[in-house]
Formats: C-alpha cells, sequence, structure tokens
C-alpha cells in the first residue's frame, strides 16, 4: 500500500493522517510495524519533570517528510541531521498535515539520546473549522474518540504525545469543549504512554477567536491549566514575559516561550542572534521553544552545515541547561547517522553518502572553549559507521595537558568499570602527545536536582589503569584492547571504585616533554565504551520466535 511503502523503490516510509476520517478510521497494520520505534527512551539526570527551565526544539523544514521518510535510510548527500540532544529536552516534528506522526528515525535518534518526541495535530483555514466543529462542538463522544486515537497512535508507534495547534476560528459550542478535550486527551496519554506529554501552542482563545497572545494570560489560560504545557506564539516583548512569569506561578517551567530562528515579523533575535531571546527568556525563569533551527541548513546552505551547526548551537549553550547519562553501558561511536562513507573497524568498506538516523549514536557535549578548543565532526575517517569526533585544540605554554569534556554522567559509580577508547592523533607531529581518559566523582551522599553547570566541584579524579590485555572472560567483548588497525589506537582500562556517583568523564591530551611553546594538537576519536564489569559478564539473552515475513527473492 502507497501509504506504507514508497510506490518507487517498495522501500518502507513514514507517513501522516489527512483530515479527522483518517484519524478515526487509523487502526494498527502489520504494513507499519517498520514505523514502530525500536529505541526506548533512554533515563536521563535530572528528570525531564526537575524544576528548571527547558529547552524545546520545533522542526519545521518544507513541509516535513523529506529524506527522513525512509526508514531503512537513502543515499541522501549533505542532508540535514541534528545531534546537539545533551542540550534540549524536547523534540517536535511539526508539518501541516492533520495528524503528523514523527518519522521513526527521528524517534530511534532522540530516544537513544533521552530526548521525547511529539507529534503535531493541527487544523487551519476553513477545512480546519470544519473539522474542528465536527468533533468539538460534537460532545464529549465525538472529541472523546478523536482523543483516544491520538493516544493510541503515540502508544503503537512508541513516541511520547502531542503539540496541539489549532489555528482556525471556533464556535461557542466547540470552544467550550476545547478544555475538556483537552483534558482528556492529557489524562489519555498519560496512561497509554509513560512520561508521555501534551503542549498547546497559543493560538485560539477562551471566545474563540484566533489571535496569538505571546505570552501566558487570562484569555487562554484554561488551556494551559489543561495540559502539560504552553508554548507561545514568537512576537513577544520583555514585559509579556514578565506577566507570563507571575501568571504560572508554580507551573514556571511549562510555558515554552517561541523563539522563531528565522526571525519572521517583529521578533528579538533569530538566526545567529537567538541568544538575545535565550537570555530574557531565562532571566524571568521560562523554558524555551527553538522554532525551525533548521534555518542553520535551509538559510545558510548544505555547504558547511556542520560547522555553522556546532557555530549556532554553541552560541546558545550558556542558555541550555544539559543532561546527564544515567545507565551503563555507555558506548559510541559518535556516527551522526549519516556519511560520505560507511567505515567498519577503520576500513572505508563503501564509498558514497548514506542518510539514516536509526543509525546515530549518543552524542556527547560539544564544548567549544574559543581559541583554545573546538570539537567537530569529522566524516573523512571513522571507526565505525560515518563518522568521529574530531578535538582541536592548543596546550598553552608552561601546561601539561588539557582536558576535554565528553560526557556528564549521573549515577551510582559499580564497584568496577572497564573502559576502552579508539583514536588517532594527527598532525605533523602526532608522537609527541599521548591519550588518555579521565573519570570524575562525587561522594554518593552528594545527589542533586538542578542545572549541572551550578554543581559543586568533583571531589574525586581518576585515571583508568591501562590494560595491557583484557581479562580472560572478557576477551572477546574487548576485543578492542588490540584492534587497532588503519591508523587508530586502541586502549583499554580498568577502574575499581566505592561508595560515589560517576560525574564526568573527559579525554586528556597531554604532551610527552614539557614545553614553553604553545602546541597544537588534533585527536579524531573513533569510539568510547564505559562497562560495568558485572553485567559484562552475564552472558547476553537469548534471541528467540523470530519470524521472517514477505520475502521476495529477486
Amino acid at each position: 500500500p502507497a501509504r506504507y511503502f514508497d510506490t518507487k523503490t517498495t522501500e518502507p516510509i513514514s507517513f501522516f493522517l489527512t483530515g479527522l476520517e483518517e484519524l478515526l478510521a487509523w487502526q494498527p497494520n502489520s504494513n507499519d510495524d517498520f514505523n514502530v520505534s525500536a529505541v526506548p527512551l533512554a533515563k536521563r539526570q535530572p528528570p525531564l519533570q526537575s524544576s528548571r527551565p527547558r529547552t524545546l526544539v520545533c522542526h519545521d523544514m518544507r513541509g516535513g517528510y523529506l529524506e527522513d521518510r525512509f526508514i531503512q535510510g537513502s543515499a541522501t548527500r549533505d542532508p540535514y541531521v541534528f545531534y546537539h540532544w545533551r542540550y534540549i529536552d524536547i523534540f517536535v516534528y511539526f508539518s501541516h498535515h492533520t495528524v503528523t506522526i514523527p518519522p521513526v528515525v527521528w524517534t530511534n535518534a532522540a530516544h537513544r539520546n533521552s530526548v521525547p518526541v511529539l507529534g503535531t495535530f493541527i487544523t487551519e483555514w476553513t477545512d480546519g473549522e470544519k473539522l474542528c466543529e465536527a468533533f468539538l462542538a460534537g460532545g464529549e463522544e465525538a472529541y472523546g474518540a478523536v482523543a483516544e486515537q491520538l493516544a493510541r497512535i503515540a502508544r503503537h508507534y512508541r513516541f511520547d504525545g502531542w503539540l496541539i495547534n489549532i489555528e482556525n476560528t471556533l464556535s461557542a459550542a466547540a470552544v467550550g469543549n476545547l478544555p475538556l478535550f483537552l483534558q482528556d486527551l492529557t489524562a489519555r496519554v498519560h496512561s497509554a504512554v509513560p512520561g508521555g506529554l501534551v503542549i498547546w501552542y497559543d493560538s485560539v482563545l477562551k471566545d474563540g477567536t484566533l489571535r496569538w497572545q505571546n505570552e501566558l494570560n487570562d484569555k487562554n489560560r484554561m488551556f494551559f491549566d489543561a495540559c502539560d504545557g504552553l508554548f507561545t506564539n514568537y512576537n513577544w516583548k520583555e514585559e509579556q514575559l514578565e506577566r507570563t512569569q507571575r501568571l504560572a506561578g508554580p507551573r514556571l517551567n511549562d510555558v515554552y516561550v517561541g523563539v522563531d530562528v528565522f526571525g519572521r515579523g517583529d521578533v528579538i533575535g533569530g538566526g545567529f542572534d537567538t541568544d538575545k531571546s535565550l537570555r530574557l527568556i531565562r532571566q524571568y525563569g521560562l523554558s524555551a521553544a527553538i522554532f525551525a533551527p533548521g534555518w542553520v541548513y535551509e538559510h545558510l546552505g548544505k555547504e558547511n552545515f556542520l560547522q555553522n551547526e556546532n557555530r549556532f548551537w554553541g552560541s546558545l549553550a550558556e542558555y541550555l541547561p544539559t543532561h546527564s547519562i544515567c545507565t551503563l553501558p555507555l558506548t559510541t561511536s559518535f556516527s551522526l547517522g549519516m556519511g560520505t562513507s560507511t567505515f567498519l573497524d577503520g576500513k572505508d568498506e563503501e564509498s558514497g553518502p548514506w542518510y539514516d538516523l536509526s543509525a546515530q549514536d549518543i552524542q556527547p557535549l560539544y564544548p567549544e572553549h574559543q581559541g583554545m578548543l573546538s570539537t567537530s565532526c569529522c566524516l573523512e575517517d571513522a571507526w565505525c559507521g560515518g563518522s568521529s569526533l574530531q578535538l582541536q585544540g592548543t596546550i598553552p605554554p608552561g601546561e601539561e595537558r588539557v582536558a576535554v569534556r565528553l560526557f556528564s554522567l549521573q549515577m551510582p559509580a559499580p564497584p568496577k568499570l572497564f573502559l576502552t577508547l579508539l583514536y588517532k592523533l594527527e598532525g605533523p607531529q602526532p608522537d609527541d602527545f599521548t591519550v588518555a581518559l579521565e573519570v570524575t566523582t562525587w561522594d554518593s551522599g552528594m545527589c542533586f536536582e538542578g542545572n549541572p553547570t551550578s554543581l559543586p566541584e568533583p571531589n574525586g579524579r581518576y585515571h583508568p589503569r591501562f590494560l595491557p590485555a583484557p581479562p580472560p572472560g572478557l576477551a572477546k567483548l574487548l576485543a578492542a584492547c588490540h584492534r587497532g588497525s588503519y591508523g587508530w589506537t586502541s586502549r583499554c582500562y580498568e577502574l575499581e571504585l566505592q561508595d560515589c556517583s560517576l560525574r564526568d568523564l573527559s579525554l586528556i591530551v597531554s604532551r610527552q616533554q614539557p614545553s614553553l611553546q604553545e602546541t597544537s594538537f588534533t585527536c579524531l576519536l573513533g569510539e568510547v565504551r564505559v562497562l560495568d564489569t558485572a553485567s559484562v559478564a552475564a552472558s547476553p539473552p537469548q534471541v528467540h520466535s523470530v519470524m521472517a515475513s514477505q520475502l521476495w527473492w529477486q
């Protein structure tokens, strides 16, 4: 069927629903198994509901369902990718179809990086008025059926909820039922999807007129009260942030102030000045909704996209509280889910562009210390997948080393850890440097909620012990300890800890000889793994009941 498979290639594709009839007629179907997310939402610290401002990203690009609709990837050259997951809390996939089901590749990539994904339910123009009249003015049975279908769709495809966007005027009967519909939908989503969310877009008012308020006020508050959050329109001024802060009270963090990166209309910031709007929003303790950050790709073009993307998110980083990894194993090859080649064990196995966000790895922090250090993605060389993490920097005169924070961790430390590292030093004198991992810890009595940038200094700093060869029981799994090839160096470490919590994993680049000159280095990271020894030794669960269906031989 054309909804589920591309008519030219027969490849499985992601899809949307149009109109009320299609929504109400939707049923799970064996053809759409490809669309079910295969990656559960990874846990994070602090949890999403903590009392700190959040960051929502609303992805709206040329109508949606572009190359990202191909569930098993495509040979797309220079595609759009998003990878600053550590800095955001919620990802919304937006399009102008009535029911936007997020393409499963986005859900997989976001979930792997602890970020929930919302689809969009939108009505607009005169067709939208008719649609709303049909289900909202129709009373409890009619709006309950829509709420039930939306909750079922989120549960079936394993994404995390909905942005509700009613962009048309409503009759008195319809607007009277709107808060009840939102309450009903929110309750159903919460029970169908653990941690599910319903967010309302600032559009219609309590009297049914369509007038964007750019703030939380008494005309739209009943919709905010009926769900998990409000996403405001973009044309706000500072006094509106002040009023919103007062009215929101303890639900301050549930107001997501809209920021249009394209800077359309009378807005503060936009483009590379988006930090100006974020600075103001955070002054009032509010959450932010960054709309269409694909501006970097659409406006500045595909050339140098990765550099421009790092510059854009780097300019916002001080206003984006990050979240930490809180489960092991942690293993990543830093792949972005795209590439100009496919690498395996350091070898370029297949040249040619590819794009598949489901194959995106856990992403690190992307720290920038102006002049001293830059972190970027390297497509020219990788250990596994399509890219490696490139660290470029200088060690200042008289200093021995520089530390690059890769991951923020927040979990009790197991008694024994194994760590593996694959790297490649480039540049004129690679032998002048050594590379190692560093783990920092806190005493286990210390437990924090809130913005990790304000946490106290770690009180333990460890350089895991280098293992020339892996212990016999783990030789197979840790083959990395002597599998460096194609210029990659492989290292294996162990670390024993007691009564503490993990805090950061950093890479240390040191000079072999002290020097009064500043020295530049370039280091590619191909893979990092942090494993809890106890769970590594256990044998993996056996796979059973495998079934193959719909086979074609060609």
